[in-house]
């Protein structure tokens, strides 16, 4: 029998995060089309391409439910920063970019996750989106993609800031154009920035808009107090209960940050079934500890995000170290409760949890026979992975992005053996070298 890819002689992160031996996985049609033992794999199956999996773990592709790839070239500026960061160097410098910089920038972050074992993400938003969704389906990777959106707020300015109807209109031609592309990779979504940069009526018209295309929605919600603060003084409202009567709230709606929730707040989002999407790093750098094992007790499907590499990098694998510790030392440690945040209910987080927030957690997120092949492998021999007692356990406390060998999306080879097969990557290199220069020229900081 005829197969595209045969990954030989690996072992297998289960559904269960107990892990399977002596196993080969044979992918046609970019789904996984069979797990079985390896000499009868061996027997059964022709294939086209055949990956070496001895002293490998294959485990499903990490989801990064929240980032920003527009903002790559900023890396390392907003790092040691008083505030406001947003206002000195974010909206400058995405006011500043050009579609050709946008397109640079998606690259490098599609280079960089691939490298880092994610395999799709939820892209917040920028101007030049077109040029993302490019850079997606050259990459090979997995999207969904949304126009940020954005109609008031004094320190917004320039190509950033549009009339509701303008932005409105935009997304909607960036879907007609982009719905469905590299081969059903794509996704195009509406975007709520947050409820100080949206009216009343854009977040009205993008709930709408997105039941009528049947879509998703990507909001930052309850990121810092100042927010809540600020619906509080002008709707006498939270954020969440605000966005859910203008009916935004439902299970299509992705959050990101989600850090001063409160109970009726979660409450709200386990009944209307939102999907939350903790950002780790910037949360505790920037707004606190999110109450993530009362949301997760609550029932909400959670992801992880980066909230793209302006401070630091896009590896989940360094989210998921950072939440894990967090968690404990705030959570934990006062109750005496080491287990508040295992290292099971992370990898979930990472995999399960990203691919729920994209819409997609019927065909990604564990690897089993009929979903697709969005997969990465991960080199287990090595000193500090190999011998484990525990290997799921290991792979969350010890094992990094550097860690992973191979990565497959969409039943293709992506990489292989750590060489991106899809993107030039020392050219891409050496153009952002040269963008950031220009960039931050003319944003004049």
């Amino acid at each position: 029998m005829k197969c595209d890819i045969l990954i030989k002689n690996c072992q297998i992160l289960n559904p269960d995060f107990t892990i399977s031996e002596d196993c080969s996985v044979a992918i046609t049609n970019t789904l996984i089309a069979e797990i079985g033992n390896i000499k009868e794999m061996e027997e059964k199956y022709e294939p086209k391409e055949i990956i070496q999996g001895k002293g490998k773990l294959l485990m499903p592709g990490f989801v990064d439910g929240h980032t920003h790839t527009c903002q790559q070239l900023l890396r390392g500026r907003v790092s040691d920063e008083y505030p406001m960061v947003w206002t000195r160097f974010l909206v400058p410098f995405e006011s500043n970019l050009t579609p050709e910089d946008s397109y640079v920038s998606a690259q490098l972050s599609c280079l960089e996750m691939i490298k880092s074992g994610t395999t799709a993400f939820a892209d917040s938003g920028g101007v030049h989106m077109h040029r993302v969704a490019d850079a997606v389906i050259e990459s090979g990777m997995r999207a969904a993609i949304a126009k940020s959106t954005m109609d008031m707020g004094a320190a917004i300015t320039g190509a950033m800031k549009e009339t509701a109807e303008e932005a409105i209109a935009r997304t909607e031609e960036l879907y007609k154009a982009y719905q469905g592309a590299g081969d059903g990779r794509v996704d195009i979504w509406f975007a709520i920035r947050q409820v100080m940069t949206c009216s009343e009526k854009l977040i009205r018209t993008v709930a709408e808009k997105a039941k009528e295309y049947n879509t998703g929605i990507h909001a930052h919600l309850c990121e810092h107090k100042d927010e809540v603060s600020f619906c509080l003084q002008n709707y006498k409202k939270r954020p969440a209960e605000l966005l859910n009567d203008l009916g935004a709230f439902g299970p299509n709606l992705l959050t990101a940050h989600n850090v001063v929730l409160s109970e009726h707040d979660i409450t709200l989002m386990a009944e209307k079934e939102v999907k939350v999407i903790h950002c780790p790093r910037n949360n505790l750098a920037n707004h606190g500890f999110p109450k993530t094992p009362r949301i997760v007790e609550a029932g909400i499907s959670v992801g992880l995000g980066s909230d793209g590499a302006a401070p630091s990098n896009l590896s989940l694998f360094d989210e998921i170290k950072v939440l894990r510790y967090g968690t404990i030392a705030y959570w934990g440690l006062t109750v005496f409760d080491p287990v508040v945040l295992t290292c099971a209910t992370l990898l979930k987080m990472a995999t399960q949890g990203g691919a729920n927030a994209i819409q997609h957690g019927d065909i990604l997120g564990t690897v089993e026979v009929g979903k697709k092949a969005d997969l990465i492998l991960l080199n287990i021999d090595q000193p500090h992975i190999t011998p484990s007692q525990v290997l799921a356990n290991t792979i969350v406390e010890a094992a990094s992005g550097h860690d992973v060998t191979d990565s497959i999306i969409n039943g293709k080879v992506v990489m292989k053996n750590r060489e991106v097969l899809t993107l030039d990557e020392e050219k891409i290199k050496a153009e952002s070298k040269n963008k950031m220069k220009e960039i931050i020229t003319r944003a004049g900081y």
